[in-house]
């Protein structure tokens, strides 16, 4: 049974950690950029599944940029949550952040938008509750949620960019 009222981004929140050993680095002792990218799919389908109470496929990935390098040894903690719901999809933020508990460091590594598609148990879309922010990072994520899902279209060829409104927005002048 789906609850198709609306919930708050924080009902979604999924706090992901995960130290890094030696089968998970490069040669140079960094964290590989793929298992990063397991690990943020995990939790982001996670936060996916908790809003939509469905089994979820991951639809896309956005820009996934590596900012600083995650060593050997560090903690890694993973963010995610849903920023926005449209009709069966669901965007997820996910911010990673290397953790180095000795020195006492937090920094901030990297952070991505996932989308997932919640599924019935026929492996059909199925309608997802509809999210209400309420803190300000999560109203500026929810408004540009739009714009971004606009963008993933335009990008998949699925809609031309001249039906998405909310990106031509940011070029009209409002007089």
């Amino acid at each position: 049974m789906h609850k198709l009222s609306s919930k708050n981004p924080s009902d979604s929140l999924t706090i992901m950690n995960e130290i890094v050993l030696p089968n998970d680095t490069n040669t140079l002792n960094n964290l590989m950029g793929g298992r990063l990218l397991h690990w943020m799919d995990i939790a982001s389908a996670i936060a996916a599944q908790r809003h939509s109470n469905s089994i979820v496929v991951t639809a896309s990935v956005d820009t996934v940029s590596f900012k600083e390098p995650i060593k050997l040894g560090d903690v890694v903690n993973i963010k995610a949550w849903v920023t926005r719901a449209f009709n069966s999809s669901m965007e997820v933020y996910i911010e990673v952040w290397a953790e180095n508990i000795p020195r006492g460091e937090l920094i901030k590594c990297n952070d991505a938008y996932y989308t997932f598609v919640a599924l019935d148990s026929r492996n059909k879309p199925v309608k997802v509750p509809h999210i209400d922010p309420v803190t300000d990072l999560e109203k500026e994520k929810y408004d540009g949620a739009l714009r971004r899902r606009q963008l993933r279209l335009i990008l998949a060829n699925k809609i031309k960019p001249e039906e998405a409104s909310e990106l031509k927005n940011l070029f009209i002048k409002s007089e």
